[in-house]
C-alpha cells in the first residue's frame, strides 16, 4: 500500500492579492501587531533609497527590516514617542496592477503591484506612489509575506517623515 502525499494548492494571484489587500487594511487601521503575523520569521521588508538598486543588502536603504527590526519598528510606532507616531498619520493605501513575476514554485508566488498611499497629517494631504515587489509563501497552510520591496517613484528625492510607512 502506498501513501498518498497531498500537495498544498498552488498560490493563486487572487489569494495573493487578498493577502496584500489585508495587509494594506491592517496598516491603514494601525493594526501593527496583527500585521506582524502576516510575515515569515525570515521575511525582509525593504524600502530602497535608490530606484535602480538591485542588491539591497549592499546599498543604503530607508528600511531593511528582518523580523526583529519589524518588531522594534512596531514597538516604536505604538509607543507614541516617535515623530512618526504622535499623532499617527491617517492613510489610505490602494494596491492594483498585480503582475506575476518569475515562477517561484508551488508554495510561493512573486508579484509586482502599484501602490498609491494618501496620507493626512498636520492639516496636510500628501500622495505617494510606489512599485511594490512581493514574495508570498504558504507556511502551514497560511499565506505569509516573505519579502516586500517598496520602491517609491521618488525614492532618490527627499522623503521626510515616512517612518510610519510599513
Amino acid at each position: 500500500m502506498s501513501a498518498v502525499i497531498e500537495k498544498a494548492p498552488v498560490i493563486t494571484l487572487e489569494e495573493a492579492a487578498r493577502l496584500i489587500w489585508r495587509e494594506a487594511e491592517l496598516l491603514d487601521r494601525h493594526q501593527y501587531k496583527p500585521w506582524l503575523k502576516l510575515w515569515t520569521a525570515g521575511g525582509l521588508y525593504i524600502i530602497p533609497a535608490d530606484v535602480a538598486a538591485v542588491d539591497y543588502a549592499e546599498v543604503l536603504n530607508i528600511a531593511y527590516d528582518d523580523g526583529p527590526m519589524r518588531e522594534m519598528r512596531v514597538k516604536r510606532l505604538l509607543s507614541g514617542f516617535s515623530m512618526s507616531s504622535a499623532p499617527p498619520a491617517r492613510t489610505v493605501r490602494t494596491l492594483s496592477r498585480f503582475v506575476e513575476g518569475e515562477a517561484a514554485g508551488a508554495q510561493a508566488i512573486a508579484l509586482r503591484a502599484a501602490m498609491i498611499i494618501v496620507e493626512y497629517k498636520y492639516d496636510r494631504t500628501r500622495v505617494l506612489a510606489a512599485d511594490v515587489d512581493y514574495r508570498i509563501v504558504r507556511e502551514a497552510g497560511e499565506l505569509r509575506i516573505d519579502r516586500k520591496v517598496v520602491t517609491f517613484i521618488n525614492a532618490d528625492d527627499f522623503l521626510h517623515g515616512i517612518g510610519y510607512l510599513l
